[in-house]
């Protein structure tokens, strides 16, 4: 069995795709795919379907299989995270400064947004339709990455590795049967059939205290006694709302939290 390997861009960073046994043009469809993706989940497209999602506020409005998906799981991540991973500080990101992707700078900020209602009273998703409240706005920024890792994997087959900007799945034994070889917290771990996600905000900062993660409990950029944590979970979506959840609690809550949901984590400072 032959590994094969594909390097690209999307989703505003690098992306690493592996396959054993894996055909090229298999993993030129799947990069295809993800650039699609992008494309409809971006909020920085007034074109995109997320951006006609937010434009419509207040309406019900026909929403793709995949969007719908991704709204229930961005429901699902609030639940899990006890609030704390919250897709509806669109307002609140923009208020911060970002309000265009983050290589053209920083925006206009314009702190003193309120904190977003809770996200199940301002998102409702039926079959193949959904509502946002009026005056309210989403960005599923890792939650989709997470998601994203783990489709993709399923659609790669039993032994790859997906890596979008550092959200991952790891799924079967690599190319030598033992696990798939991760850098992780400054070692190299042999991840088999595992997520993994790295939550900071240490590099998307502008400003003295400005940076892309929102508190949705004040609706401001975080105040954390934590930099950034990485965490393995049993899919890259678990690992990205693990990881979030943990920052924003703190060292010591953001340890307990963990402790029983991941097999391993790594909290900085």
């Amino acid at each position: 069995m032959f590994l094969e390997s594909l390097r690209f861009e999307a989703l505003g960073t690098g992306c690493q795709l592996f396959s054993v046994g894996g055909r090229p043009e298999e993993l030129a469809g799947a990069a295809a795919w993800i650039g699609v993706m992008h494309s409809r989940l971006t909020r920085f497209d007034a074109a995109s379907e997320l951006s006609q999602l937010n434009d419509g506020a207040g309406r019900w409005l026909p929403v793709s299989a995949e969007l719908e998906a991704l709204l229930k799981e961005a429901l699902r991540a609030y639940l899990v995270s006890g609030g704390l991973v919250h897709a509806g500080v669109l307002r609140a990101l923009v208020a911060a400064g970002y309000a265009r992707p983050f290589k053209e700078g920083p925006s206009t900020v314009l702190l003193g947004v309120p904190p977003p209602p809770p996200l199940p009273d301002m998102l409702a998703v039926g079959a193949g339709r959904a509502r946002l409240q009026e005056g309210t706005g989403v960005d599923l920024g890792g939650i989709a990455k997470g998601w994203l890792a783990d489709r993709l994997a399923e659609r790669l087959g039993a032994n790859c590795l997906v890596n979008l900007g550092g959200d991952l799945f790891a799924r079967g034994g690599g190319p030598e049967g033992s696990g798939w070889p991760v850098g992780f917290a400054g070692k190299t771990l042999l991840l088999k059939d595992l997520g993994a996600a790295t939550s900071g905000t240490r590099y998307r900062r502008w400003g003295a205290d400005l940076h892309h993660l929102i508190d949705p409990r004040s609706g401001l950029p975080a105040v954390s006694d934590l930099e950034e944590v990485s965490v393995l979970a049993p899919t890259g979506a678990d690992a990205e709302i693990f990881a979030k959840t943990a920052l924003l609690l703190g060292r010591e809550a953001g340890d307990y939290f963990l402790s029983g949901r991941s097999p391993g984590w790594w909290l900085y400072p």
